[in-house]
């Protein structure tokens, strides 16, 4: 045959089969990839699990496992079942002959080239939509378990009379199982009209009928059961108007009814259930009837309906029944949302007292020797002095400490000691060099915990440590002092194996170890260890002669991530803090539960809310919230993670929370009794900062009870901006041990001040009992101050200190050279009925690249110093001697700086002082010729001062502290340099 396609002729080429070694090498990696494909899903199922096991929290993974395979296999067959039935019987009820139209003969084509694959088709169809459906329930596993486990509140709501729980367990999951009602009937409506369509049920253009009956029918009952979804979305509407947020006001985030929600929204609901099921019932009718007319015609009712009676007769309510007469409308619902909500947040206690501000006595010697029974103030900033540790503690550079020091307290001699506190964790940043083994088998753990006193320094403005060196000791006694688990370290290591750790150095060289904990995954087994290379992508694990018998992974090594791995029910405080524990370091974590459906409580953001001054420069201080906004929470759980095993403790902590208590049932034996809590641990308790931060946020509006001061807006409040840095965040909580008028005695509190809003006098004091275990601790005080009158805030106090002449010539002074100055917290006293402001400050230079203090500011009733140590500026401002604020101890110094004791600074700085005013009075006889010899002269002073400072300094670190008993200067790190 000639060639009729128009191409050049020739030998035809023909392509036969490939050969068998070609086919079976296809196949072999066909197998190949999916035996990869598989493994590869396998490998994170098991290293999961292995480490689930590890921890002892198996259950946690088993029951969440199970709970999302159950909701995935019945949803997702319920929504197969759903659209694969009615595309089956919509394919049932084509009709016998179709139409002869120019429509129908185009589909007689995809008809005829889908039938033999119908069947086919019809499962695939099923099975995608069944998995899309089943990964979607699989991630309401929490909802499930909420509503399984649900335990009574005890407290109803005022609208419907029904129990808190309702709403928090069982409103939730009643949406969800409407949401997929919608999506199947939705889904099956689409698909039975396609598939009726396609055989002819459905015409558009063929002549006749638009639809046969059988198809009618189908329809409608579909379209009947969504419309019944309807009735149903309507009725529970009725109860989400209890947790429904709305912009009222100020209350950026109020929940619950309003007058038009209670008088128009209410009845409108209900209004709509009744047309929506009588809409539904005339869709089933259609079964018998045929005709689509009533339905249609009801369908339009309710949405036309919908629009008046759900839309326009609530605007009309508002604005002319609402608008005219808001205050006396609404109050009685504002009432509802001020009561639910500070119980919701634990607020209601709030003990408000007012307090004048000013000082009641004019005896100044009696006010300063008050001053060290109402406070132990503390001038170390765990935030400022981090560098000072690193540089006097580190000895290593493969060791560093946190960002941010923690606050907690000691007991010495039987008397508590606020201690800033931090440990020596593994830095693999500062390892010699770099490579699989050091980063991974090597360097795996730091060592010790260095801690200091927080209200005192010593004479260079160096902390005071109680505990410090390498080993450290001091005041701690004896514990497990390796830190394989901490803030650091968010690496895997590999530990117990062949290869040795390296432990620490001392003067007599290196010290190797080996892990001898439980802790972590064995990789002994070759089947762990494939998987664990295949799940970190590390090839090396598989194969590496560094592995042997007793090696271990340790991995999810820091406290927050371990803690929200074995309870990811639990919110996670951003500061967990460590702490020594009969003889083991302990960090103890913070953590929270937390419900969105506590009716009329107002919702707050938990990641806006807890965000301050800190958390802007640290992201690891974010709260990690499994919901972020919330209108509950509770403090529920103490955790604890042991910094050499890893082991994870949940204790009970609230024990009437009824959301911890469903999670309780959901996962019984995660979490232990309040009542197995030791004293020692008992005793490192504190409040937690992130609730704290969320109660003071609440407490800027829900501190007034009566609904028409609420309503006024004239007594919110503001959380100031910390005056001590540039963040433009809010100012952090304190922790500091102090007397609140109403108390007899000191107590470890947690304090904050509050301003009024676009105002930066001071409106409030407030403080919780931080200690736990005592009768008060999660006592909230207030004192609310005066209106009429004003107290200097925050930000005017800071300012103040900045303006006032001769302190800023002496911070002037202070910057002179390459150094910086650091303020420290701006902590705030309540004394004798007036506030008591202090703060330390830092300087960094002078060679040093590390914050000493130098100088502290005091202010109170008006009068400011600014001296070398909180004694002598209490001193000056209350102009009478008192008692040391810190009783020195034994080879403790408090000695002022070398800026005031060393003679040769003390003179560098008069000729500096001397210079200045010369060049001041030279300016304002414009004789620049005499200006000119001042400034050089006073260059010349300040570095003859910084030169004298920096001499001193060494000399103090070398020799100048008393030696311990080891011959070693108090307080001073090891001599051995760093390597």
């Amino acid at each position: 045959m000639p060639d009729r396609g128009g191409g050049p002729s020739g030998p035809r080429i023909r392509v036969g089969r490939p050969s068998r070694r070609v086919r079976t090498l296809l196949m072999t990696l066909g197998v190949l990839a999916v035996l990869g494909m598989a493994f590869t899903m396998f490998a994170g199922f098991w290293t999961d699990w292995l480490w689930y096991r590890s921890v002892n929290y198996s259950s946690v993974f088993t029951t969440t496992l199970w709970t999302k395979i159950g909701l995935f296999f019945v949803f997702g067959v319920l929504m197969a079942l759903a659209v694969g039935f009615n595309i089956w019987l919509a394919h049932r009820l084509r009709p016998p002959l179709s139409a002869m139209s120019m429509e129908q003969q185009n589909l007689d084509r995809y008809r005829m080239s889908i039938a033999p694959y119908k069947k086919w088709l019809l499962l695939g169809i099923t099975a995608l939509v069944g998995l899309i459906a089943g990964a979607s329930a699989s991630g309401q596993w929490r909802t499930w378990l909420m509503w399984v486990n649900g335990v009574s509140f005890g407290q109803k709501d005022p609208q419907f009379k029904l129990d808190v729980s309702f709403y928090a367990f069982d409103l939730p999951w009643y949406r969800f199982l409407l949401g997929f009602g919608f999506a199947a009937a939705i889904l099956s409506v689409i698909a039975a009209a396609l598939t009726h369509y396609l055989y002819g049920g459905l015409r558009v253009t063929s002549p006749g009928a638009r639809a046969t009956a059988a198809a009618t029918g189908h329809l409608s009952v579909l379209i009947g059961v969504f419309v019944a979804l309807k009735a149903v979305a309507y009725w529970l509407d009725r109860y989400g108007l209890a947790v429904k947020s709305s912009d009222f006001r100020a209350t950026d985030n109020w929940t619950g009814l309003r007058y038009v929600d209670a008088n128009a929204y209410l009845p409108a609901k209900t209004i709509l259930f009744c047309i929506a099921v009588i809409c539904a019932l005339l869709f089933f009718a259609t079964i018998w009837r045929r005709t689509w007319q009533l339905p249609v015609i009801g369908f339009g009712l309710m949405v036309l309906s919908a629009i008046l009676i759900g839309g326009l007769y609530p605007a009309i309510v508002q604005k002319f029944q609402v608008q005219p007469n808001e205050q006396a409308k609404e109050a009685p619902y504002v009432e509802k949302n001020l009561e639910a909500t500070r119980q919701a947040y634990g607020i209601d206690g709030t003990k408000v007292t007012d307090y004048s501000g000013t000082g009641n006595t004019e005896d100044k010697t009696k006010l300063r020797d008050d001053v060290g029974s109402t406070a132990s103030i503390r001038i170390m900033d765990p935030n400022i002095v981090s560098p000072t540790f690193q540089q006097l503690q580190q000895i290593r550079n493969y060791y560093a400490f946190p960002e941010n020091l923690d606050v907690d307290r000691y007991a010495k001699d039987g008397k508590d000691q606020d201690t800033v506190i931090g440990l020596r964790e593994i830095n693999l940043a500062g390892i010699p060099k770099k490579n699989w083994i050091n980063n991974h088998f090597r360097y795996t753990h730091g060592y010790g915990v260095v801690a200091a006193k927080g209200t005192s320094a010593d004479a260079q403005g160096r902390p005071n440590f109680t505990e410090s060196d390498l080993p450290s000791k001091g005041d701690l006694g004896t514990y497990e002092q390796r830190v394989y688990y901490g803030e650091k370290t968010t690496t895997y290591s590999i530990v117990g194996g062949p290869q040795k750790e390296i432990d620490y150095s001392d003067d007599n060289g290196e010290k190797t170890t080996s892990y001898k904990g439980d802790s972590g995954v064995n990789l002994s087994n070759p089947v762990n260890r494939a998987a664990y290379a295949v799940a970190f992508g590390e090839p090396q694990i598989l194969y590496s002669g560094a592995i042997g018998d007793g090696s271990r992974i340790l991995y999810n090594r820091t406290p927050k991530e371990r803690v929200e791995a074995v309870a990811p029910w639990l919110t996670i405080d951003g500061d967990a803090y460590p702490a020594v524990v009969n003889g083991q370091i302990q960090w103890i974590v913070d953590a929270y539960t937390t419900t969105n459906g506590y009716p009329y409580s107002s919702r707050t953001t938990l990641g806006d809310t807890t965000a301050d001054s800190l958390t802007a420069t640290n992201d690891n201080r974010a709260v990690v919230a499994q919901q972020n906004q919330v209108n509950y929470i509770r403090n529920s759980v103490k955790a604890t993670v042991d910094a050499y095993t890893g082991e994870v403790k949940l204790y009970q902590w609230d024990t009437k929370d009824p959301v911890l208590k469903t999670w309780m049932k959901a996962f019984p034996g995660t979490v232990e009794p309040k009542s197995d809590i030791s004293k020692d641990l008992m005793d490192h308790l504190r409040y937690p900062q992130d609730l704290f931060k969320v109660q003071r946020e609440l407490l800027t509006r829900y501190h007034v009870k009566d609904a028409t001061t609420f309503l006024s807006g004239s007594e919110v409040w503001q959380v100031p901006d910390d005056p001590t840095n540039r963040s433009g965040s809010a100012v952090p909580p304190y922790y500091l041990s102090m007397k609140m008028p109403d108390q007899k005695a000191q107590a470890f509190s947690l304090t904050t001040t509050f301003t009024p809003t676009g105002r930066d006098n001071l409106s409030a004091f407030m403080a919780v009992d931080a200690e736990a275990g005592t009768s008060d601790y999660g006592k909230i005080r207030l004192l609310k101050l005066p209106t009429n009158t004003t107290v200097n805030g925050p930000k005017q106090v800071q300012s103040q200190f900045n303006s006032q002449e001769d302190i800023a010539e002496s911070i002037r002074l202070l910057r002179g050279g390459d150094s910086e100055v650091e303020y420290g917290n701006l902590l705030t006293v309540p004394l004798d009925g007036g506030l008591l402001y202090v703060e330390p400050v830092y300087v960094r230079g002078g060679g040093l690249k590390y914050p000493l203090l130098r100088k502290v500011l005091v202010t109170y009733g008006g009068q400011t110093a600014f001296e070398n140590t909180l004694d002598e500026a209490l001193n000056k401002v209350f102009g009478a001697d008192g008692p040391a604020t810190e009783p020195p101890d034994e080879g403790d110094t408090t000695t002022p700086p070398p800026t005031s004791d060393n003679p040769t600074v003390q003179q560098a700085l008069e000729d500096a002082q001397k210079a200045f005013d010369a060049g001041q009075e030279a300016l304002k006889k414009n004789d620049w010729e005499a200006y000119g010899k001042a400034q050089k002269d006073l260059e010349d002073a300040l570095r003859r001062a910084e030169d004298a400072q920096a001499e001193a300094s060494r000399a103090g670190g070398a020799g100048g502290s008393e030696s311990k008993p080891d011959g070693k200067p108090s307080g001073s790190p090891s001599p051995k340099p760093s390597s």
